[in-house]
Parts: structure tokens; sequence; C-alpha cells
């Protein structure tokens, strides 16, 4: 089945001005890697190219057409050029307060495609900046990729749309617990998490925030008895839900983090290599921090590297146990956001040995 790329135009392949036109070439920007990720779905997708535009009040007197396609047909060329052509393009000229069904975020210009039983539309993207291109993509019933003007963010959607999307899900069901964790490594660092445990859970929002992974952590554990099965199950069940996420492992920077807090230093570093190793040089006064016995640390971060196949590096020093321990915890999520990090340019694997 074929898929489809629907890319927006302005403020995703080209800077979008403050008056919201570009009806002067002084106005034209191209957007920081838009071209180059252009050429590389072109070259190594079989994606369908569409793009989907719209462009308030064209060929009114509020936008002459005149000022709108020189600009248009120069960025057609410039992308020509450079071996990039659209399957289609499509442009609604309506105003927003005229509700036309044709202007996104509705779907009129392309109920041909949706309607379509030879295109995978769940398979498909929509490309772009606002929330009426995620609102589109919804109507659609495809995926959404958010370009927001910068390199990063379209090296962010290439790699999703090339390597995919980067998700877990797992169910642990036990006679002490039944936890449910999901993970997106490509996410955005939303993060609903209930564990019945409060500080727990806020070191484990460190993990989603600073590593910008969307996770969704649920847990009814044996409180009634203790905290130890709630966190060292969900440690379990986090590990192997991470490690599905990253599949095959081709194209990421595989290790990765040091950071200070307050009068804290704390040092997390990871590899994926596959093998299973914790070094845990962190030593806690306090019984309890919050409802979390200080014990299970250890316990927490030895039952994730295994569970995740990963080699943790774990060091902190400092006086405050509230702010060692969160160090700990932010420092992992930044280390996982730089490892994880996938460079679709060179889709290998980080190895030597042909195999992680």
């Amino acid at each position: 089945m074929k898929r489809i790329l629907f890319i927006d135009r302005d403020g995703t392949i080209i800077h979008e001005p403050a008056d919201e036109q570009i009806d002067s070439f002084e106005k034209l920007k191209f957007v920081p890697h838009a071209i180059s990720s252009l050429v590389f779905l072109r070259q190594h997708t079989d994606y369908e190219l569409v793009m989907v535009s719209n462009q308030d009040g064209l060929g009114t007197a509020a936008f002459p057409e005149d000022t709108f396609w020189p600009v248009h047909n120069f960025i057609l060329d410039t992308l020509h050029g450079e071996g990039v052509d659209f399957d289609e393009i499509l442009i609604d000229p309506h105003f927003p307060e005229d509700n036309a069904p044709t202007r996104k975020p509705n779907t009129g210009l392309v109920k041909k495609y949706i309607d379509n039983p030879d295109y995978d539309i769940q398979g498909s993207y929509v490309i772009g900046d606002r929330d009426t291109d995620r609102q589109f993509a919804e109507n659609i019933g495809c995926r959404f990729l958010q370009i927001t003007g910068t390199a990063d963010s379209w090296d962010r959607a290439v790699a999703i749309a090339y390597g995919g999307q980067r998700t877990g899900e797992v169910q642990r069901t036990t006679k002490e617990t039944d936890i449910y964790v999901k993970i997106d490594l490509d996410g955005n660092g939303r993060c609903d998490i209930q564990t019945g445990l409060g500080f727990f859970d806020h070191m484990l929002e460190q993990i989603g925030k600073h590593g910008m992974i969307d996770l969704n952590i649920r847990c009814q554990g044996d409180l009634h008895v203790d905290e130890h099965h709630t966190i060292e199950d969900t440690a379990l069940a986090l590990g192997e839900c991470l490690s599905k996420a990253l599949g095959s492992k081709r194209g990421i920077e595989r290790y990765g983090y040091t950071l200070p807090m307050d009068d804290c230093l704390c040092s997390v570093c990871l590899d994926f290599g596959g093998r299973p190793w914790l070094v845990w040089d962190a030593t806690f006064h306090r019984e309890k921090i919050g409802e979390m016995p200080t014990e299970m640390f250890l316990h927490f971060f030895k039952s994730l590297s295994d569970a995740a196949k990963m080699n943790l590096n774990i060091r902190a020093e400092g006086q405050n146990e509230h702010h060692k321990i969160e160090g700990i915890f932010k420092a992992l999520g930044r280390a996982l956001k730089m490892a994880v990090r996938r460079d679709v340019f060179h889709y290998e694997l980080p190895s030597t040995k042909g195999t992680l």
C-alpha cells in the first residue's frame, strides 16, 4: 500500500512572516534543513509527497495572485533543482470565516486519498507547524510530525518518517503488582504517572521531562505490604518497555550525562550495548524520601539496567538527599535523550561487532 507525507508549506518548508503572507521575495526564507530533509525523504523512502497549504484570500484584493505565484514557483523550482517534486500540490484560498470543507484542518482537499483503499493512511504523516496541522492529521486518521522552524525539528521528523516511531508498551501482572507502561522515545516529555507513591511518581517524571520521552505508567501494587514490589516491578516493566521501543538500535548515539543540582553533582553514564551492568556510587543517610525507601534507589536502577539491557554508571555527591536522587533521575533522563537520538544519515549500528 502507498503512503503519503502531507506537507504544509508556510512555517514548515519556508518561514512564515508576521502578516502570514509570502507575497514578495524579500519575505522568502527556507526553514533550516527543510530542503535537505525533503531530498532525503524523496531519495530514501517511497512516500508520495503532497503539499497542502491554506493561503487566506488568495485571488482577492487582500492577496492578489500575481504576488503569490512568482514566489511559490521559485520555491518549487528550487526544490526541483534538488530532485524534489511533489506528487500533488493542493492550495485552499478561503478565509477561516468561510468554514470551507477544503480548508485545513478540514479534509476536503485530500478526501480522494482517505477514501482510496490503495493508500495506507494510518502509515502516513502530516508534517506541519500549527495546531491546525495536528488537527488535520487527526481528521485524516494519520500521524503528525511538528516542525518548529528549527533544523532539529526537521531532523526528528525525518528520523521518524524514515526509521519509524519508537514506541513500546508493556503490561506486567503478578500477584504483587499490576503494571502498565507505554513509552514514546520521540515524544515531547508528556508524562502521566501513577504508582501510588508520590515521590516515586515525581522521580519517574524527571526521566520523561528531561529525556523528551512520553511516558505513561500505571501501577497497582501491594503497598499495604510495603513499597518494594511497586518500585522493583515498575523498574522491570519500564526497562523492558525501553528495550522494545529501541528496536534494532540502528542510528542511535548509544552513549549518553552529568549535571549539577544545587549542592549536588550527579553523573549518569549509560551504554545501550546490550550488556546490563550497574556501577552505583551514591550514599544516602535518610531512611526515606517521601514514601520511597532510600535502600530502593539502588534496587530500582539495577532492575532497570537488567530489563533494558544497558550499562549504567551512576555517581552522586552532595549534602541534600532529595537533591541527590532527583539529580540522578534528571541525569538519567538527559542521558537517555542523548543515547537514543537517531541520525538517519548514518543509519548503522554503533558497534564494530555489527550487533548490540
